[in-house]
């Protein structure tokens, strides 16, 4: 897709919920209503309209106050794009990487009333689009109870996908906690090739930095000694592909 220009004003204007630009979100993101009836989902696709939000690449501010109708609904669904969500507690960072078909509510109240101190960043890596799944989105959709119990699985496999993260850097060597953060990519948006697992994440050092909780020189390190082992290669383009693999697979079991 073409990148469309943006200027300042309109790029903090579409980084903000409401507007006339809206999408229809089963159109966009038909796995939601997968479990729907056939014949029921061309409905469903006619009543899933929402508001869209446009941000641009870099960090992004979410509004101090969101209208009560935005807070009430399930939250934002990123449609499009990819965004790293930081979180700062005692002057160290945990990341996650959001990207399409995940959910997330920056408004939720629990930070302001933690009593551990707290710090929430976000950045677009790309162009971002959010659908606003609001209030009066849940009421279209309640004659499709399936696009709750979809929604309520995104929400599910995120959480799963967080544990998953934390197993992985407390693993001691940091080696290991880069090919295991990017396995688990690769179980998502990978790709099989002939040569291996195509990675098209454009992952500098220091975000993969972020996601294993490890400093950026070390993970320039252990990423030069996978590539020198023939684990990982970077491509041209800033993609990865991966070779071989994940360590310790065989001793994967049922979660």
């Amino acid at each position: 897709m073409p990148v469309r220009r943006v200027s300042a004003e309109s790029a903090r204007s579409e980084g903000k919920p409401g507007g006339r630009r809206t999408v229809l979100v089963l159109e966009r993101d038909p796995e939601l209503g997968e479990t729907v009836d056939p014949q029921r989902f061309a409905a469903a696709i006619g009543r899933s309209q929402a508001a869209l939000i446009r941000i641009p690449r870099g960090p992004w501010r979410p509004p101090a106050a969101w209208p009560a109708g935005v807070k009430a609904g399930a939250g934002l669904l990123v449609l499009e794009g990819f965004m790293l969500r930081c979180v700062e507690v005692a002057g160290r960072i945990g990341s996650e990487l959001l990207s399409s078909g995940d959910i997330f509510r920056p408004w939720q109240p629990e930070d302001a009333l933690a009593s551990v101190p707290r710090r929430n960043a976000f950045r677009a890596l790309e162009r971002l689009q959010l659908a606003v799944l609001d209030i009066d989105f849940a009421r279209r959709m309640a004659p499709f109870p399936e696009i709750a119990t979809q929604l309520v699985t995104r929400a599910t496999r995120r959480s799963r996908q967080l544990v998953v993260n934390i197993a992985i850097v407390h693993q001691p060597r940091v080696e290991t906690r880069v090919q295991l953060i990017l396995w688990q990519l690769a179980d998502r948006y990978g790709t099989v090739r002939q040569d291996g697992v195509h990675l098209p994440l454009r992952l500098t050092h220091t975000l993969i930095a972020q996601l294993v909780a490890a400093r950026r020189p070390t993970v320039s390190a252990a990423v030069a000694a996978l590539e020198r082992a023939g684990e990982l290669s970077r491509l041209a383009d800033g993609t990865w592909l991966i070779h071989g693999r994940p360590p310790h697979s065989e001793r994967q079991s049922g979660q």
